[in-house]
């Protein structure tokens, strides 16, 4: 039996535009936009009342000719074809030639994907897979008829995936802006560049409405309340779209736009990502759904379902709203798209097996590493009547409604289509400005002490903090990775950091500014510039469990250093949310909401410099302590620090009284970190010994554990292992973690090592999963190839740990090493990191 299995026995468990024009008016929230706390009470997690759900005045959409089309195609199709169509695989797992066997109705590419190594992909390369998958969908099947692929991409902040893109603020930004016109502009340009590289769908807008500020996606909603997502989502979407009855609506320059997710994914309980939105269904239906209705209106063509659950159902099943709502009484007729094998988690599901989901109303599962075998277990479903016929054609009708719509069935290959390969259109000086223009209206000025702001012509300034020059921090999550992380300042060709803006603009005013990247300075500067802020993130890695800022760079000494040399400190802080940060506040002048800017940092300096005055009014209420995680417009005990709608202009009076820095809570709980700074993450153990005899501190007989230094005293532990029998490390969770989407996400363990001792026999690394469960990959020949004394990094995909029998879903101990020999080696640190790139294959001994 294995150590893992042995060991789980004994149990490891332990909008309007003018909304809050002044500060003054954004103190008391019009009654319009002061809707009910979420009750936290358990109700069914199905409708009662469909007919309490307000319906949207259908756009004329429908057209004989197309439904005629589309009847035609339907019954001309093999079974299989119509199986193809309803299942999505994503790039990186999917061939073209993969297409034409399956007829596969779609593809996508996940945030890690791309059309070759690496992130740094250019766009000729998008062009050409879109054009290899487009052929291989219209090679002939015999007398079957030929339907064409359509390629789907979170194109969330414009064209994010591609190099050169144009990149606009992150939706909380946006939502800053009050700006409806403004988004329609953004949505022709992503539209346009998108069409540049091939594709034809993206997965946007994000319509959440946001309740609390943990949840790692709180940047992708327009904002707490539903009056800016719903006055954005059709402005949005017919940028994305053109207008219903133009005759380029989803052809020409534009593209099919998605809005997602369906339904109550900002509302779950503790903000955790995929979680459970325990509330009524009045209060469902009057925050979350009320952006759906302009988008119907608008005509957008999909809608992806979320991963979250109502009351303990997931959405991916819920036939009441999916089928119930969407499809029956509010009459649309495009298609429901599934989340990243979010099918998978319906009750009686895996990721290849679920006619379930179809059953409850989905159109197309995402599937994007389970293709294959959910393709053929649908297909088995449906000779076998598990999956009724009816509901199958009535998928894919939806599906070849919006393909024949758009004009895909003689649009011909991707490079032919208008604008396919014009790539100077990719962040063009015209497209840019669009950019630009969103960062100076996103902008939110919290504190202007003594008028710091604007920065006055001819002042010499020190630019400094570790976000000034910093275009990843700049870009933050979902920027040419899914975490927007791994990049560098070359992968932005066309884009401007926020200190290149700073030196454009100053050097038309007469201003100097001196860059350095630890605060130094040979020459007393008028004023200090701090720019710093929260590390890129996506999904659940962004979840916390308070909101507090977490400065791993100590910009608050930073701050504090000026302020006692004499120098005025203005700081931009880049934020994917609203966080406390009342020290820093004391510490600065003047502070500016800055968001996740995008390309164009010459928008934050235009502002700064007061080229433009601040405009941007607070999207989500401030915190006014750590432990103020859920504050809401509305609620009855509402009483943030800057509430929402809240935002100084340059004329208004910028002073703010002295704020106590007390935290509220402990340091906030990262659960990418297994182990960091000499001891196991938030929540977890070290625990060593013999199998079904772990203890944190056991007698030295197999194993050791003892304090080692790298960067600081005992911010390392060594480990020793002594070879007189079977010895196992492993950091436990305190309670079974699911780890399935960080499985599917394709994330890896990652250790940063140093050996000091080889082994002398074989090594594995693990996860266990509670009793009887465990998956275990050999390592032995990675540690004999490190070299001795010298730090080094072990990377383990998540999904080798699944593929040797590990259930991602209630994981008991992310990490573990096994061996029966002698090993001496220190770990300094251990995390969740992203599995792109060379060296995350799944490791493999040699003898």
């Amino acid at each position: 039996m294995s150590v893992l299995r042995v060991l789980n026995r004994v149990g490891y468990v332990a909008l309007a535009a003018g909304l809050a024009a002044s500060p003054a008016q954004a103190q008391v929230p019009a009654a319009s936009s002061t809707p009910a706390k979420a009750t936290a009470t358990a109700t069914p997690s199905a409708i009662a009342t469909p007919a309490d759900w307000a319906k949207p005045a259908l756009p004329a959409t429908r057209d004989a000719k197309v439904e005629k089309t589309v009847e035609d195609l339907l019954r001309r199709m093999s079974l299989e074809q119509k199986v193809g169509q309803v299942v999505q695989a994503d790039i990186a797992s999917v061939t073209p030639e993969d297409v034409y066997r399956y007829h596969l109705g779609s593809v996508l590419n996940g945030g890690n994907s791309k059309p070759g190594e690496g992130h740094h992909v250019t766009a000729p390369a998008w062009v050409a897979a879109a054009d290899a998958f487009y052929e291989a969908s219209m090679r002939p099947h015999g007398a079957l008829p030929r339907i064409p692929v359509i390629w789907g991409s979170d194109a969330v902040h414009g064209h994010n995936n591609v190099v050169g893109a144009t990149l606009f603020p992150h939706n909380i930004g946006l939502g800053a802006a009050r700006n409806p016109e403004l988004m329609r502009r953004i949505g022709e340009v992503t539209a346009a560049e998108m069409r540049v590289t091939g594709l034809d769908w993206t997965f946007a807008p994000t319509l959440a409405v946001v309740r609390d500020d943990r949840w790692g996606r709180t940047y992708e909603g327009f904002g707490e309340d539903p009056e800016i997502a719903t006055a954005y989502a059709r402005p949005l979407i017919e940028g994305l779209q053109g207008k219903v009855g133009d005759r380029d609506w989803l052809r020409g320059n534009h593209i099919i736009a998605t809005a997602k997710h369906f339904l109550g994914d900002g509302g779950t309980a503790g903000g955790k990502d995929q979680g459970d939105a325990r509330t009524d269904e009045a209060t469902l239906r009057r925050l979350f759904a009320a952006p759906y209705v302009p988008a119907i209106e608008a005509g957008v063509q999909s809608i992806m379902v979320s991963f979250s659950s109502w009351n303990g159902a997931k959405m991916h099943g819920n036939r009441s709203l999916l089928r119930g709502v969407i499809k029956d009484h509010w009459g649309f007729d495009g298609f429901l798209v599934g989340d990243w094998n979010g099918h998978g988690q319906v009750e009686g599901c895996t990721a290849d097996n679920c006619y379930q989901t179809f059953t409850a109303g989905l159109d197309m599962a995402m599937a994007p590493d389970s293709w294959k075998g959910l393709w053929h277990n649908t297909l088995a479903q449906a000779k076998d009547g598990r999956l009724p016929m009816a509901t199958l054609d009535d998928a894919v009708r939806r599906i070849l409604r919006v393909k024949v719509r758009a004009g895909l069935m003689d649009a011909g290959k991707p490079s032919t289509r208008p604008l396919a390969g014009q790539y100077d259109l990719l962040g063009s000086a015209e497209h840019r400005a669009v950019a630009r223009e969103a960062v100076r209206h996103s902008l939110v000025l919290l504190k202007n002490a003594g008028s710091a702001l604007p920065l006055k012509p001819g002042a010499r300034i020190l630019l400094t903090g570790d976000g000034a020059d910093n275009m990843t921090k700049q870009t933050g999550g979902w920027t040419l990775t899914w975490q927007g992380t791994g990049t560098s300042r070359t992968d932005f060709p066309k884009a401007q950091t926020i200190a290149e803006g700073m030196r454009e603009v100053a050097k038309g005013v007469g201003a100097t500014v001196d860059l350095s990247a630890d605060g130094r300075f040979t020459q007393k500067p008028d004023v200090a510039v701090v720019v710093f802020g929260e590390d890129p993130y996506a999904e659940f890695q962004g979840d916390r469990a308070d909101v507090a800022f977490d400065d791993a760079q100590d910009n608050l000494a930073l701050l504090k250093k000026l302020k006692a040399a004499g120098i005025p400190t203005v700081s931009v802080f880049l934020s994917g949310r609203p966080l406390w940060v009342n020290p820093y506040l004391n510490a600065s002048d003047a502070f500016v909401a800055a968001w996740l800017p995008g390309s164009e940092g010459g928008g934050v300096a235009d502002v700064l410099f007061g080229k433009a005055d601040f405009r941007g009014k607070l999207p989500y209420s401030w915190p006014r302590t750590s432990d103020q995680t859920a504050v809401n417009v509305g609620d009855a005990d509402y009483n943030p620090l800057f509430p929402y709608g809240f935002g100084l202009t340059l004329k208004d009076r910028g002073e703010l009284a002295s704020l106590p820095e007390q935290r509220a809570t402990q340091a906030s709980g990262d659960r990418t970190i297994l182990f960091d700074a000499g001891r196991p993450g938030t929540g977890r153990r070290l625990l060593i010994g013999a199998p079904g005899a772990l203890s944190p501190n056991p007698g030295p007989d197999l194993i050791t554990a003892r304090g080692a230094d790298r960067r600081a005293q005992e911010d390392s532990v060594r480990l020793a292992w002594t070879g007189r029998g079977k010895a196992v490390a492993a950091i436990v969770d305190s309670a079974p973690a699911d780890l399935m989407r960080e499985t599917n996400g394709a994330l890896a363990v990652q250790i940063d090592l140093k050996v000091d001792g080889a082994p002398s026999r074989a090594v594995t690394a693990g996860v266990a999963c509670g009793e009887r469960c465990a998956g275990e990959v050999p390592v032995t020949d990675a540690l004999r190839a490190a070299k001795p004394g010298v730090w080094t990094t072990l990377t383990v995909p998540l999904s080798c740990f699944a593929k040797a029998g590990a259930d991602m879903r209630q994981v008991t101990a992310p990490l573990s090493l096994t061996t029966d020999g002698t090993l001496d080696l220190t770990i300094s640190r251990a995390r969740l990191v992203q599995a792109n790139g060379a060296g995350t294959a799944c490791p493999n001994n040699n003898n």
